[in-house]
């Protein structure tokens, strides 16, 4: 037995064949060019299902079921995503297209972060737990909630949007247009963004950086520039780290607070960091913890599915 996954992006769209053990079988690809007419995205999908199929030597009535995670506002009940930023997708009725063009059994649709975080309660890091979180930390904050081993996603499917809670009161300006979201000072773009301002203000002050050689090596500023550093010694980066990780932290202690999930697990980018992170940043979490030692602590954990995630979570859809 067998179900697909579809990963959705703006850019490409990424299909895995996964088996009973979740293991992926198949991998294929192509690009999304969103900015087509959104039944074309469909048949790609489609073709990617085709394609799995052919590569596994397997026929159609073998795979029980297909997933698609999806950025965006997307009703699981009707397989509808009602809304998305950076596809073309405006009540789509996704399914339903894609059924017409792959015979399955099922089609599900998720919220790619809903997905990834269901993907990690099934067979990552929270797998065995029935309340868990996770949080990515990419070019935004993402965030997915599993509460009593189903995904929450409020009333109207646009729940879980963690990323823009505020934790500075008319702080730092966010994409979404407010101001102090979380997602301003803890995604990897903010952890640049910190960087840079460090890295003029050493400038400035003619002091110096290993960041600065990291940039001129590398010709940009990326969410390693500063970790690289500090685990070097360098000061400046320290500097920018310990900022970065007192808002991540802050961020991640109110979650805790607020679901008190068995497992709360990080992804994204700035996860790559791995058992260090977790390490720098745990101390700085318990400290603000609702509860005092006394009740049972959640588990801060790296998300262990990686790229996978999206294929894996949407493939278990439907679970």
């Amino acid at each position: 037995m067998y179900r697909i996954g579809i990963d959705l992006g703006g850019t490409n769209i990424a299909a895995g064949l996964v088996d009973e053990n979740f293991v992926i079988c198949a991998k294929a690809s192509t690009p999304t060019m969103a900015e087509r007419e959104p039944s074309l995205i469909v048949d790609d999908i489609a073709m990617l299902c085709h394609r799995l199929v052919e590569q596994a030597g397997i026929t159609p009535d073998a795979v029980v079921s297909v997933g698609i995670a999806s950025p965006g506002i997307c009703n699981h009940d009707t397989g509808v995503v009602e809304y998305a930023n950076n596809l073309p997708f405006r009540a789509f009725p996704i399914c339903a297209l894609l059924r017409e063009r792959f015979p399955v059994r099922a089609v599900y649709i998720e919220n790619d972060a809903n997905a990834a975080a269901w993907g990690e309660a099934i067979a990552g890091a929270a797998k065995g737990t029935r309340n868990s979180v996770m949080i990515t930390l990419g070019t935004g904050v993402g965030g997915g909630i599993i509460i009593d081993g189903k995904i929450y996603s409020g009333f109207n499917y646009a729940g879980a949007e963690l990323g823009h809670v505020v934790i500075q009161k008319d702080g730092a300006p966010c994409s979404c247009g407010r101001r102090g979201c979380w997602e301003a000072y803890s995604s990897a773009t903010a952890l640049i963004r910190m960087t840079e301002e460090k890295l003029e203000e050493c400038r400035h002050d003619g002091r110096e950086t290993l960041m600065a050689e990291d940039v001129r090596a590398r010709g940009k500023v990326s969410g390693k520039t500063a970790f690289d550093a500090m685990r070097k010694g360098d000061a400046a980066a320290e500097e920018v780290i310990n900022v970065y990780l007192d808002y991540l932290a802050c961020g991640l202690a109110s979650i805790i607070n607020i679901f008190q999930p068995e497992v709360l697990s990080i992804g994204g980018g700035i996860s790559n960091e791995g058992d260090s992170l977790i390490a720098l940043l745990e101390p700085r979490v318990r400290k603000e913890q609702y509860g005092g030692g006394l009740v049972p602590l959640t588990y801060i954990r790296i998300a262990m599915l990686k790229n996978d995630a999206g294929i894996i979570g949407a493939a278990v859809l439907g679970m």
